[in-house]
């Protein structure tokens, strides 16, 4: 007989937090995703921006890299994973523990589903590759960057114009 209350307070308290969840079952809630702004610079040719990917998949465009957030990790986790994932970066991400540009949130931001976005900010180290559902993960500097948001926002994947904006703003 095992007398150790730890072994079985676990799964009673994974019961009581998915019952005390149940309301949620049947609404409709957003859906988590984390995008990064990857500060690089290219050593060879010392050029500095920020790497972009082209996506592979629905909705097409030019976007952050980035993803769902999943389980078990912190969002900082998250948006170094993906960056890792779709660039093939090695990312800081600024202040260490991670520079927050912002929560974007808008309703109709992601045409899949009403998708809240946590986006920070870090630089990234190594040799830039692309990975998973990126077609293709590009340095764009600075001076390019802000003709696309403000010249040729189309090209850009969801609410990504209006995030880069937001970033070249607090960057001034």
């Amino acid at each position: 007989m095992n007398t150790d209350n730890r072994i079985r307070a676990v799964p009673e308290q994974e019961s009581q937090a998915f019952n005390s969840h149940a309301q949620f079952r049947n609404k409709k809630i957003p859906m988590l995703a984390t995008d990064i702004i990857i500060e690089y610079c290219d050593k060879k040719s010392n050029v500095e921006g920020i790497i972009l990917i082209e996506r592979g998949e629905k909705p097409y465009g030019i976007a952050l890299p980035g993803g769902h957030a999943e389980y078990g990790l912190t969002l900082e986790e998250n948006a170094v994973k993906e960056a890792k994932e779709e660039t093939n970066l090695d990312v800081i991400l600024h202040n260490g523990h991670g520079k927050l540009l912002g929560n974007y949130s808008r309703p109709d931001r992601d045409p899949r589903t009403h998708m809240v976005a946590a986006v920070y900010i870090g630089r990234g180290y190594g040799t830039i590759s692309a990975g998973d559902d990126a077609k293709k993960a590009m340095l764009v500097p600075y001076s390019q960057l802000e003709n696309m948001v403000n010249h040729t926002p189309e090209v850009f994947a969801f609410d990504h114009a209006n995030i880069l904006k937001d970033y070249l703003s607090a960057r001034r």
